[in-house]
C-alpha cells in the first residue's frame, strides 16, 4: 500500500503542570478536589490551567477559591500540584498529593463530608480501545460505494464506510459545519487527508507526557474514520468529510504501545474546552472507570446540546466512563462479541484509516466503531442542527447487535426516499466536494 508523508506536527502548548502524574502508582497518590469558584471576571475559555503552567492563560481562581484550596491543603496534610478552573460548572479543581503514609481512602471520605468540598475523588486511568489488525480484504461487492462518486483510491477497503452505507447518505449531507470534538491522542493535522478539517489543537498531556515524536497512531484512527478528506485523490474517504474536528490531545501511547493511557486531570480539562468550544459532537473512544468529575461535565455538555458518543470496553461492561452515564450513545463493535450489549453497533474490525506521517493502516476495536457513529450523527446533525442524542439514536438503531445504517436513519428523518447503493437520485442536496489536495 502507497504511502504519503506529511509534515510532523508542532505539539501544541502544554497546558497541564510537569507535575502531572506518570505512573498508575504515582496516580495512587494523587486526589482530585473541587471547589466553588465564582471568578471576577469569567474568562471566556472553558478549562484554563493556572498561571505557572507552560502556555497557560492568565486566570488561577478567585481569591476566595485560592484561599480555600491553601486552606484545604494544610488542614489535610496535602500538597497542591495543580489547579484549572471549569467554567461550565465553576468550579476550580485542584489535584492534590498526599502527604508520606496518608490512607487515600480515609482522606477521600473525610473531604467528601467537608462542606466547603463540591466533589473529592481518586486521580483515575483510562486508556483507549483499539489496536492494530491486519486486514481481512475488501468489503462485499454489494457493499461498495460507487467508485463514480469518489476518487479517493483506497475506497473499496473502506469495510465499515460501505457497511454503514456512508456514500450513499453523502448525497443529501457531508457533515458541513458540524464540530466534532476527538478527545484523544494526538492527531495529525498535516497528514493530506486531513487537510483543512482540523480547526482546533489543544494539548492537555503537559510536560510531564509531551507528544511522540513518531507521531500517536490512536487519535489520527479516530480522526480519519469520522472526517478524511473525500474526492482528493488520496487515501480514504470520512464518514462526515466536511465536518470539523476540534483535536484535544487527552490521552498518550503506554510504553507497551498496547494502549493509550489518560486520566481524571487531562480528560477533565480535554472536556471543558469542548463544552466552551461549543462543540456538536464529542468522540470518546476510550474507557475506565466511573468517574464523577468527568460524569458531570458529560452531563453539562449533553445539556448544553452536545451529542457524547463513547465506545463499549471488552466485556461489555457499561458501569465506567463514559458509557455508564446516561445519556452518552453507547457504541459496540459489530463484529464483535459484545455487540448485543450496546444500543448501538458499527464496523470495528480491520478498519482502514489514516496513521501519523500520511499513512494508511488497518485497526481493531470499538474505539473505531464510536468514530463510525460520530461520523454518522455529525451527517444527521447537518442536516437538523437541533438533533440531541436520543432522536440521533433512535434514528440509527436497528435490529440488536447490527451495524447502524444511514439510509435506514436518513428514511425515518423524512429526508431520503431513495437512499441506497442503485437508488436513482435526481437531485441530490449536495453538490461534488471540491478537490482539496493532490495526488
Amino acid at each position: 500500500m502507497e504511502t504519503k508523508t506529511a509534515t510532523a506536527i508542532a505539539p501544541a502548548p502544554a497546558t497541564a503542570p510537569a507535575t502531572a502524574p506518570a505512573t498508575a502508582t504515582d496516580s495512587d497518590q494523587l486526589l482530585i478536589v473541587a471547589v466553588q469558584d465564582i471568578p471576577e471576571p469569567w474568562p471566556a475559555v472553558g478549562a484554563t490551567p493556572r498561571l505557572r503552567y507552560a502556555g497557560a492563560a492568565t486566570y488561577a481562581g478567585s481569591t476566595q477559591a485560592l484561599a480555600l484550596a491553601a486552606d484545604l491543603a494544610r488542614e489535610y496534610g496535602l500538597a497542591e500540584q495543580g489547579a484549572w478552573t471549569i467554567a461550565a460548572l465553576r468550579w476550580r479543581c485542584m489535584l492534590y498529593r498526599l502527604a508520606a503514609g496518608s490512607n487515600r481512602s480515609a482522606v477521600l471520605a473525610t473531604l467528601q463530608r467537608d462542606p466547603r468540598v463540591q466533589l473529592a475523588q481518586p486521580l483515575n486511568d483510562f486508556e483507549t480501545l483499539a489496536h492494530a489488525q491486519a486486514a481481512t480484504g475488501r468489503a462485499p461487492a454489494s457493499q461498495r460505494p460507487e467508485p463514480a462518486l469518489y476518487d479517493d483510491p483506497y475506497l473499496e477497503l473502506q469495510r465499515g464506510f460501505a457497511t454503514i452505507q456512508a456514500g450513499s447518505a453523502q448525497r443529501w449531507t457531508r457533515g458541513d459545519g458540524v464540530r466534532v470534538a476527538v478527545i484523544d491522542t494526538a492527531v495529525d493535522a498535516d497528514h493530506p487527508d486531513l487537510a483543512g478539517r482540523v480547526e482546533k489543537q489543544r494539548d492537555f498531556g503537559g510536560t510531564a507526557h509531551p507528544a511522540t515524536a513518531g507521531g500517536e497512531q490512536h487519535g489520527t484512527q479516530i480522526a480519519g474514520v469520522i472526517a478524511a478528506v473525500a474526492n482528493n485523490g488520496l487515501g480514504i474517504a470520512g464518514v462526515a468529510p466536511q465536518a470539523r474536528l476540534l483535536a484535544y490531545r487527552a490521552c498518550w501511547p503506554a510504553p507497551s504501545g498496547l494502549a493509550s493511557h489518560c486520566n481524571s486531570f487531562t480528560l477533565a480539562q480535554a472536556l471543558g474546552a469542548a463544552i466552551a468550544d461549543r462543540s456538536d459532537v464529542i468522540n470518546l473512544s476510550l474507557g475506565g472507570p466511573a468517574d464523577a468529575l468527568l460524569q458531570r461535565l458529560v452531563e453539562h455538555a449533553l445539556q448544553g446540546g452536545a451529542i457524547v458518543v463513547g465506545a463499549l470496553p471488552p466485556g461489555g461492561r457499561r458501569d465506567g466512563f463514559p458509557v455508564g452515564v446516561k445519556g452518552v450513545l453507547v457504541v459496540a463493535s459489530s463484529d464483535g462479541a459484545d455487540a448485543m450489549q450496546a444500543p448501538l453497533a458499527a464496523p470495528g474490525t480491520d478498519i482502514l484509516t489514516l496513521a501519523p506521517h500520511g499513512a494508511y493502516g488497518y485497526a481493531t476495536g470499538s474505539s473505531l466503531a464510536a468514530a463510525h457513529v460520530s461520523g454518522a450523527v455529525a451527517l444527521l446533525r447537518a442536516l437538523r442542527p437541533d438533533l440531541r442524542g436520543a432522536l440521533a439514536q433512535e434514528w440509527l438503531a436497528g435490529t440488536a447487535g447490527a451495524p447502524i445504517d444511514l439510509c435506514r436513519a436518513l428514511h425515518k428523518m423524512g429526508t431520503a426516499s431513495a437512499c441506497g447503493p442503485a437508488a436513482t437520485l435526481a437531485q441530490p442536496a449536495m453538490s461534488t466536494p471540491t478537490k482539496s489536495g493532490g495526488r
